[in-house]
């Protein structure tokens, strides 16, 4: 196991696909995207064909003209950004807004939620200002309170957010919420918080690569970086096929960052895995057993939650934390546990069938926090990353905030980018002993599992 690839090989097969809905689902997949053939060179080079690398080269190209390449080791929406459960939701970090509040300040902590909000409503324009079809479905987040505990906690969060944040939030009682989401002996009351919806991630993970293209960028998919180089000051990537050279790159990896490449890099991330489980569609007479009238993506609330969707075709998605070892065999225990909690939580569907089972790695940081900026050591290079989770708007966000800071419309050339939320300004520290970061994660899990169960 080397640092690049902290779980098993299976998880780094970049020319094979994830039997997931997304990719059967998946429509329109025309790109003028090959390969990279032959030495190349450009101004900008953007490791990452995902939502951050994507809409990073988009907003360099439309709005800068700025000649710009996107390397991406498997096809377009090979990584997390075609493999999530379509979460268009505020998040980015798993730390409790108290302790932000604590860290960096009320006003601070405001801004980076309503930066999330800004995030959230860029997804949507990005959709109609380029004519991307993702599938839009909800109004809002429902946070889903198994016990009266909980719910007490979703009244106290609520208030928080509401009168120190400025986000839009609406309690439901377990009345109000048996009506507009569905019955359940797990369903204690929501908290709904708008304006987070749903979307099929591969069918906009696709379009920003057709508005790339459209608006000038390059995009080589089934390319790998395999060393990376400077020569003469310009950036050296080496790809099975040629080098690219360029004057800036911009590292747009999240969970399969390849650490190896550059030692600024080595113990950032802390890719978790997270897996996901979808049913075959369901009938009238089966959403009617559960009264399910819920449009919104939804959580539970607690720490080691499971989230889940209707799916316009009316198909269950649940998704949850995967195992610390990325052993096929492993996954196949995390599916079954999966399918355990929908019985659990919707009683009459316990024998729907699973049509779909795949897996991804999400990406946490130390800081637990999105990391946005420039190497120290090297202003050419900038990166965002970091997403734990919510990296559907975040990720998308986050491109175009160094699309801009590159290109100088938003600051100057100031290592950390002063114009952003203090909470994602920079590297977090690097894991300590990085070789343990599977150990650690499986520790994390282990507390929040006991959290989960004393409240």
């Amino acid at each position: 196991m080397s640092v690049a690839h902290l779980y098993h090989p299976s998880l780094y097969r970049f020319d094979e696909a994830q039997p997931s809905y997304w990719e059967e689902t998946a429509g329109d997949r025309d790109l003028a995207a090959r390969p990279l053939a032959r030495d190349e060179h450009c101004d900008v080079a953007v490791i990452g064909g995902g939502f951050t690398g994507l809409s990073a080269a988009l907003h360099l190209a439309r709005d800068f003209a700025v000649d710009v390449r996107v390397l991406e080791a498997g096809h377009i929406g090979w990584g997390a950004s075609g493999r999530n459960g379509g979460f268009c939701s505020i998040g980015g970090t798993k730390l409790s807004i108290r302790r932000q509040m604590r860290r960096f300040g009320t006003e601070q902590t405001r801004r980076y939620y309503q930066s999330q909000v800004e995030a959230i409503e860029l997804v949507r324009s990005l959709g109609s200002d380029e004519g991307i079809d993702f599938e839009a479905c909800g109004d809002g987040e429902m946070t889903v309170a198994r016990n009266a505990r909980a719910f007490r906690a979703l009244e106290a969060d609520a208030e928080v957010q509401r009168r120190a944040l400025g986000l839009d939030v609406t309690l439901l009682s377990r009345e109000a919420f048996r009506e507009q989401g569905y019955d359940s002996p797990e369903a204690f009351g929501a908290a709904k918080l708008v304006p987070t919806f749903g979307l099929h991630p591969m069918r906009f993970v696709l379009g920003l690569a057709r508005a790339a293209e459209r608006r000038g960028a390059v995009l080589h998919p089934r390319t790998r970086v395999d060393a990376w180089s400077k020569d003469a000051g310009q950036h050296v990537l080496e790809t099975p096929a040629g080098a690219l050279r360029a004057k800036r790159v911009i590292v747009a990896c999240n969970g399969f960052m390849p650490e190896h490449l550059h030692g600024t890099l080595l113990g950032r991330p802390l890719p978790y895995q997270s897996n996901i489980v979808v049913t075959r569609p369901l009938t009238e007479a089966e959403l009617d057993a559960h009264r399910w009238r819920n449009p919104c993506p939804s959580i539970e609330a607690r720490h080691l939650y499971v989230y889940f969707r209707m799916l316009p075709d009316r198909r269950l998605l649940l998704g949850g934390r995967g195992d610390a070892s990325g052993e096929p065999g492993k996954a196949v225990d995390v599916y079954r546990r999966l399918e355990g909690r929908i019985a659990a939580i919707w009683p009459h569907w316990r024998d729907v069938a699973v049509t779909h089972r795949w897996r991804g790695l999400v990406c946490f940081t130390s800081g637990l926090r999105p990391s946005i900026g420039k190497f120290p050591d090297d202003p050419s290079v900038m990166f965002g990353f970091g997403y734990h989770g919510n990296g559907v708007n975040t990720a998308t966000w986050a491109g175009r905030e160094l699309a801009y800071w590159l290109a100088g419309a938003n600051s100057d050339d100031a290592v950390e980018p002063l114009h952003l939320p203090a909470l994602v300004r920079g590297f977090c520290p690097r894991f300590p002993l990085a070789r343990l970061r599977r150990l650690y994660a499986r520790l994390g899990t282990l507390y929040f599992r006991l959290k989960d169960t004393i409240g």
